[in-house]
């Protein structure tokens, strides 16, 4: 577990598959409340089992989409006491594992003091990003991207530029741009992300901005024309 920010790490998983492209991938823990939360979990081993154990008690496991969903179970398995949260629609999608509530919907024990949430709508998912208070984060899973040019080549590569997946600061993929549903809703929750004070930002799908955050998240969402 690597630290970024107070009461925060991250854990590089292995590299993901889909659609013939090739994405990094990375969860984090952060502090919250009393105990910790797990975000967007990757492969499960015991020795990252063991690394985040170290770190304190998991009381929250959270999938933050309908996709980041696939090791949620066996990290709920590792820490059976924790409550396990999925934004909305991933319940029925995922009916084998027992979830407490919706995240970025239903109120998230502990949280009030350490978490700020808002949800973007999309037709093939709803995304929750986070804002951790204290590290001074904000948390993306799909919606902000930047995939490093050198794990693609060719047509790949080809794909991705044109899907806005790589470049020299994260972006909106054009195919989440394309997916927004019900904009004024849409462009409130950008309005909400960007008035937090954010110094930090942590992607599923991306190198994680160290600095300037909220100067980064302005020009990733430029093309709302807030």
């Amino acid at each position: 577990m690597e630290p970024f920010g107070e009461g925060l790490w991250i854990c590089d998983g292995m590299p993901m598959e889909s659609f013939g492209l090739s994405y990094p991938v990375r969860m984090a823990v952060f502090r919250l409340g009393d105990g910790l939360a797990l975000w967007s979990p990757v492969q499960f081993t015991e020795e990252r089992r063991a690394a985040v154990a170290a770190l304190g008690n998991v009381t929250h496991i959270l999938c933050p989409n309908s996709f980041h969903h696939i090791h949620a179970g066996d990290w709920h398995d590792a820490f059976p006491d924790a409550a396990l949260w999925g934004a909305e629609g991933l319940a029925e999608k995922r009916r084998d594992l027992d979830f407490a509530g919706v995240l970025g919907v239903d109120p998230l024990p502990g949280a009030d003091d350490d978490l700020d949430t808002v949800v973007f709508d999309m037709r093939f998912t709803k995304e929750v990003v986070l804002f951790h208070r204290r590290s001074r984060t904000v948390i993306v899973c799909d919606l902000l991207q930047q995939v490093p040019q050198d794990m693609l080549s060719g047509l790949r590569l080809f794909i991705a530029r044109l899907d806005l997946m790589v470049g020299d600061a994260p972006q909106v993929p054009r195919k989440f741009r394309l997916a927004m549903r019900n904009m004024p809703s849409v462009k409130e929750a950008a309005r909400v992300m960007l008035a937090w004070p954010a110094e930090r930002i942590l992607m599923a799908h991306g190198t994680p901005v160290a600095a300037n955050g909220a100067a980064v998240l302005a020009s990733a969402f430029r093309w709302l024309r807030l």
